[in-house]
């Protein structure tokens, strides 16, 4: 035999082998890609709804997916921690904590965006999202219906009745 022809015969051998092996590497890193450009794309579609619970559940999945070790996920991971902090901080007013919460929580979109090749730039995932008007005031009557409900519950206040037709005596 001949080296071509072992040639050859590892050829038969191994490429199957390696075929595979690069197939399963390939799908391995699409799916990685997958599940980071799923969580950008869910913060981006409830940007303007972050108190649902997708946005919720989808920032808890950033330290999951992002890799530190890579320097632009790192890029991401430390403005999640930082978009993080401000949502626990009770010492800032409440007007400069909703301004900083929309910068830090647009800074932490658009660090996705470059990781995840896409070209938004601040100005555009900070102003075009839609939310109309009603869903806001759905929101406040919501807010509004269930601590009322609470409150009655609880005793601190009381379902107020007036008595409009007093049923009397005389029988028709």
């Amino acid at each position: 035999m001949t080296i071509a022809d072992w040639l050859m015969i590892t050829a038969v051998l191994i490429g199957p082998i390696i075929s595979v092996r690069l197939t399963r590497y390939l799908d391995n890193k699409k799916e990685i890609r997958e599940r980071k450009l799923n969580i950008f794309k869910t913060l981006m579609a409830t940007r303007s709804y972050t108190v649902s619970m997708d946005h919720v559940m989808t920032l808890n999945k950033i330290d999951l997916e992002f890799d530190k070790k890579n320097k632009k996920e790192k890029d991401v991971i430390e403005a999640w921690k930082e978009y993080l902090d401000l949502l626990g901080n009770k010492t800032i007013s409440p007007d400069q904590w909703v301004i900083k919460r929309i910068d830090l929580l647009v800074e932490l979109l658009y660090k996705m965006a470059q990781v995840l090749d896409y070209d938004f730039d601040k100005t555009h995932i900070k102003n075009s999202s839609y939310s109309p008007m009603a869903h806001g005031e759905i929101e406040e009557q919501q807010k509004a219906l269930r601590e009322g409900l609470i409150d009655i519950i609880e005793g601190k206040k009381i379902i107020p009745m007036k008595i409009t037709n007093w049923p009397s005596n005389e029988q028709s």
